[in-house]
């Protein structure tokens, strides 16, 4: 019976952790099984609840220690609900110089916040989609890597920005 009230207990306690992101608009992961595929476009459909205030835009990611690189390259697209696209290419540390990954984390999986865009003004009304690729590179070599290892959720984010 202790045990049942301790378990209700821990429960309660996470999930009020949980909905205390006050700053959450969206944030939704997808998963990536075994290796991500260079070809494989992990995308995500949202809709902004309004065209006024502003918003930053975090692309999250979960790896594990199979994940030998130092650093990590994305290309990252949000397709505007009338057609026009933004297309970048961005570079993310994630280990530091004794090669650590760096995250947040107890296991060996660790949850990177990685910043895409600030101040972020969904003019547009209508739906909006962010699609995420790899393009990871070997030094010296010129074919993209074509299987990414120790990758295993990206996700979405959209926040509101803190109050200074």
């Amino acid at each position: 019976m202790q045990q049942n009230n301790v378990f209700l207990f821990l429960l309660i306690s996470f999930l009020a952790f949980v909905s205390c992101d006050s700053n959450r608009v969206f944030d939704t992961y997808k998963s990536v099984p075994n290796k991500w595929h260079k070809d494989s476009i992990i995308s995500f459909k949202v809709t902004p609840p309004d065209s006024t205030n502003a918003y930053n835009l975090f692309v999250n990611l979960r790896n594990t220690n199979a994940y030998r690189y130092n650093n990590l390259f994305l290309i990252v697209e949000m397709s505007f609900p009338h057609g026009k696209t933004i297309k970048d290419t961005l570079e993310y540390r994630m280990a530091d110089p004794s090669g650590k990954l760096l995250g947040i984390g107890l296991t060996d999986i660790k949850e990177n916040k990685l910043w895409y865009k600030e101040q972020v003004v969904f003019k547009e009304k209508g739906d909006y989609t962010v699609n995420i690729q790899h393009a990871m590179r070997e030094n010296g070599k010129v074919n993209g890597v074509i299987e990414l290892e120790g990758i295993t959720d990206i996700g979405f984010r959209i926040e509101k920005p803190q109050n200074k």
